[in-house]
């Protein structure tokens, strides 16, 4: 019975992460319109280094920005920015410190900015929450 429970869950997450990665995929896109309307030129997407993952990178002017994206369709768990705990943060850092090495831009102004997406309703919301950590 046990066996059977577990693969059942399994199922189920396998489930409900196929629907969320749509999602997920959608709020990235409408960020990076969002971001290119603010004057962001895009750099990099999804950039793995030091066991963490950053969705955006940009430059703002002269800044290298680093840009979490966070998307949800409701609110019920708390608003799409508080997911961004201390332990994302901390990992984001560590890959934005890879990045700013691979890159040679160790010398240049950085900062870690948010995107959240509230995709409740017909439309997407997007609020851009600079230098959020």
């Amino acid at each position: 019975m046990k066996a059977r429970e577990s693969i059942d869950r399994a199922v189920a997450w396998l489930a409900a992460l196929r629907v969320q990665l749509p999602l997920g995929r959608r709020g990235e896109r409408a960020a990076e319109k969002h971001l290119r309307r603010y004057g962001y030129r895009i750099v990099a997407r999804n950039f793995r280094a030091a066991g963490a993952e950053i969705d955006l990178v940009a430059m703002d002017g002269d800044t290298l920005v680093f840009v979490e994206v966070k998307t949800r369709r409701s609110r019920t768990a708390g608003a799409p920015e508080e997911a961004v705990d201390e332990r994302k943060q901390k990992r984001m850092r560590r890959a934005a410190e890879a990045f700013a090495k691979r890159y040679r831009a160790d010398e240049t102004e950085m900062r870690f900015d948010i995107v959240a997406v509230d995709a409740s309703g017909k439309r997407l919301e997007i609020e851009l929450l600079r230098n959020a950590f």
